[in-house]
């Protein structure tokens, strides 16, 4: 019998998470996922164990270091070891500087970057003892360059970017791959089909990301050998401009 190995990903929303979560669980995976609410995650849990699969649905803020050590905890000593993380928040506001309050400013880092440090600092406690296992961050075009109105998440992004960085040059010599992954350009959701109809029509030219796609990639790091690893990746659709 094979060994159990889960996948956590943190931060699986309806999108790139969920999608992310289903590609692991078809592999043989575990699919632990977490949002604020653990209810809002039922749909996703069915879906996978309707396809065959095993998935495991937490409730947690993953700004708390209390409630991040314990998710790990619980998912290592109840579920299965933890093969590879995923932080997947993105907290994607627009402000003018001048609009930004020190309490947006702080929330959106504490979201997408201190967050991001508390689920990798406790991914790497596990996988050091194992000397192997993915930990990958999803980035984002305000990964690379800050475009105005978006302060408090740029700073966030390339935080986390770093963060990623340094983790990759300290864990990878001992056996645990580390990536970021820079998604840039729209994503197949209900948030841009609404809001951006204009955009949303690429859909059918393949101008907008689709989360499937997005999460073969992260399969793709996943399964890279040792001697050729990428640490970081950039996915946009052809309409994108960069």
């Amino acid at each position: 019998m094979s060994e159990r190995k889960a996948i956590l990903v943190v931060g699986a929303g309806d999108a790139t998470g969920a999608a992310i979560a289903r590609r692991f669980a078809r592999e043989g995976y575990v699919a632990c996922v977490t949002r604020r609410s653990a209810d809002k995650l039922a749909p996703l849990v069915a879906e996978i164990e309707q396809a065959g699969g095993e998935a495991h649905a937490f409730g947690a803020d993953a700004r708390s270091e209390e409630q991040t050590v314990e998710l790990f905890a619980r998912i290592e000593r109840d579920i299965a070891p933890i093969e590879v993380a995923v932080f997947n928040i993105g907290a994607n506001v627009r402000f003018g500087i001048t609009e930004t309050t020190a309490r947006v400013y702080r929330k959106v880092w504490e979201m997408a970057c201190f967050a991001g440090f508390l689920t990798g600092r406790e991914a790497a406690r596990r996988m050091l003892a194992r000397q192997r296992g993915s930990i990958f961050f999803t980035g984002a075009t305000a990964s690379l360059r800050g475009r105005e109105g978006f302060s408090a998440f740029a700073g966030a992004k390339h935080a986390l970017r770093a963060l990623a960085q340094s983790m990759a040059r300290e864990l990878g010599p001992q056996g645990i791959h580390v990536a970021h992954l820079v998604i840039d350009g729209a994503i197949d959701t209900e948030w841009i089909r609404e809001n951006f109809p204009q955009r949303y029509a690429l859909k059918e030219h393949d101008g907008i990301l689709n989360p499937a796609h997005i999460a073969d990639a992260y399969w793709t790091l996943h399964c890279q050998p040792r001697d050729a690893w990428t640490h970081e990746m950039d996915l946009r659709p052809w309409s994108e401009n960069w």
